[in-house]
């Protein structure tokens, strides 16, 4: 990937980062305000080109931090980091330390500490029970704070200074669309229906995503197509041997843009058996 993109430092099921390249350049050129619909990591919305960017994601933790880090200067940010790593002596091979600051989240909710847990959790990943507990595994070598991940910290806390950003925490069903006039723009990247993914089957401590959800969502986009407004939909109409055929008719009304180089000028029936097909749906 180009260093054209700023990449978030959040490990997060569903990123889009590795598809950008793919992204951006679909959208339109002049763009007042730009909705994040579902901001997950916020990769798309900080990289996006827009005289303000609203970043909403239902699971409150990500705003709640990504606000956090605009309130405070880069140099604080780091210095949180490091004292806190200090001070609870966490590090790639102390597993006792890991879970003695684990711990210690769980009862305070302090999302800054919240995101050095992921650092040090297995394959950086942010996992919660039904009572909203962290519970991701210890890391090992493989899951530290390191330079990789300081770098992109510091280029996303750093956008987020200089770009005009809000960051929500809404159900996608609750945010006012009335507001919205000419040159806005919604783009939406939603959980899949048919990818499986751990963090949608509702067992997390947050609401999982089914047809009914699918089918709001649809609705919104279509009365947001009515009113003359762009929107750009993120979703896979192929995983794992499943076709959702569902989006794909109600789709057809749009224009679907196959992201991947050996999907471009193709369908879904003639795609190689087995593989994911990731779209853009766009309604301009």
């Amino acid at each position: 990937m180009s260093n054209k993109y700023i990449k978030s430092p959040i490990n997060y099921s569903g990123s889009k980062y590795r598809l950008l390249k793919y992204i951006i350049p679909l959208f339109p050129d002049d763009i007042n305000l730009f909705v994040d619909l579902f901001a997950g990591a916020g990769n798309v919305g900080i990289n996006v080109n827009a005289n303000k960017i609203i970043f909403n994601d239902y699971i409150y933790y990500l705003p709640q931090l990504y606000n956090t880090w605009k309130k405070k200067s880069i140099d604080e940010v780091n210095e949180y980091i490091d004292r806190t790593i200090k001070k609870n002596e966490l590090s790639s091979t102390n597993a006792d330390a890991f879970r003695e600051f684990r711990k210690k989240y769980n009862k305070t909710k302090n999302v800054e500490d919240l995101f050095i847990l992921i650092c040090y959790s297995f394959n950086f990943q942010m996992r919660f029970n039904n009572s909203h507990e962290y519970n991701s595994s210890f890391g090992k070598k493989s899951s530290t704070m390191n330079n990789n991940i300081r770098k992109n910290l510091n280029n996303f806390v750093n956008a987020i200074h200089l770009k005009n950003t809000e960051f929500i925490s809404k159900d996608f069903r609750d945010f006012d669309f009335n507001m919205l006039k000419d040159n806005d723009f919604v783009y939406c990247d939603p959980p899949y229906l048919i990818s499986g993914a751990v963090y949608q089957d509702g067992k997390r401590g947050f609401k999982g995503w089914n047809k009914q959800d699918e089918i709001d969502l649809y609705n919104i986009l279509d009365n947001l197509n009515k009113k003359g407004l762009k929107f750009a939909l993120s979703n896979m109409v192929k995983s794992k041997g499943k076709v959702n055929t569902f989006l794909i008719k109600w789709a057809q009304k749009y224009n679907i843009h196959y992201l991947k180089m050996n999907y471009a000028g193709s369908n879904y029936q003639r795609t190689t058996k087995g593989k994911d097909v990731e779209v853009l749906i766009t309604n301009y």
